[in-house]
């Protein structure tokens, strides 16, 4: 019996116009759809353009929309993504990580596959100078992933929580890097305002300006918040989300995301 492989597939409801993020940062994640389009179609560019694979590096810190990005890349593009944990591999098939990266590569080879390898900081960390032998094990398997991704065919994105986290060396044998900042009080505020207008009912005292000046979190953040609200909400028998609630989600996801 073989076992299952170590991915799932990535989905979201939500559609293109649901990225809240910077202008320069949208016009790079177009240019990677219009790679996978262009490699599909041939448009005309030649056969060094349609030839190979496409590998890039997202970098930004968590529910800055990195995952909700590539599932909309595969959504936009009518092909599956399947999302890969680096350190789920690395520490649950210890001894395998080659073994299951290759399987994962064949399968998305025959599939047509989006690949999605989240938190790539795991294998793609800075060197030390002077390896031990657990270090120089690592680089041994982020060199067999960089040799898998560059004869990969298709598209390959990997996510790392920071930029300074990814050797250089590594870093330059992506074709594109894309980095997701925090969002500003603008960003934020767009992220409540978008929320919120979903709800049966929200209270008068909920302002999501006064909200997204005061409270610097991420996009995932701020979503996490106003569904722990509605849940609060629900708590007390009420349909309507007032600022109580609100509060008490607030509460909470700072305190999972620790002091700042």
């Amino acid at each position: 019996m073989v076992d299952a492989l170590p991915s799932s597939e990535l989905k979201t409801a939500l559609d293109w116009g649901d990225l809240i993020l910077p202008a320069s940062v949208l016009h790079e994640l177009n240019l990677i759809v219009s790679w996978a389009e262009h490699q599909t179609n041939d448009a005309g560019l030649g056969p060094h353009f349609a030839s190979g694979g496409y590998r890039a590096l997202f970098h930004g810190a968590p529910g800055t929309g990195k995952t909700l990005a590539a599932a909309l890349i595969g959504k936009r593009l009518g092909r599956p993504v399947h999302r890969v944990d680096l350190s789920m591999l690395v520490l649950k098939y210890i001894g395998e990580t080659e073994k299951n990266l290759g399987r994962i590569f064949d399968e998305a080879s025959e599939q047509g596959w989006v690949l999605f390898f989240d938190e790539a900081d795991a294998l793609f960390g800075t060197r030390t100078a002077t390896p031990g032998s657990k270090d120089r094990h690592a680089n041994q398997q982020a060199a067999y992933l960089l040799q898998r991704i560059e004869g990969f065919d298709g598209l390959a994105i990997l996510a790392a929580n920071l930029k300074s986290n990814i050797d250089n060396v590594f870093a330059r044998r992506f074709q594109l890097l894309v980095g997701f900042p925090i969002p500003d009080a603008e960003s934020r505020q767009q992220m409540w305002d978008r929320l919120l207008k979903h709800l049966p009912a929200v209270a008068s005292d909920v302002d999501p300006i006064q909200l997204a000046a005061d409270h610097e979190l991420s996009l995932g953040s701020i979503a996490n918040v106003v569904e722990g609200g509605v849940l609060e909400a629900h708590s007390r028998s009420s349909s309507e989300l007032a600022l109580q609630d609100i509060l008490a989600a607030l509460k909470r996801e700072h305190a999972r995301l620790g002091p700042f």
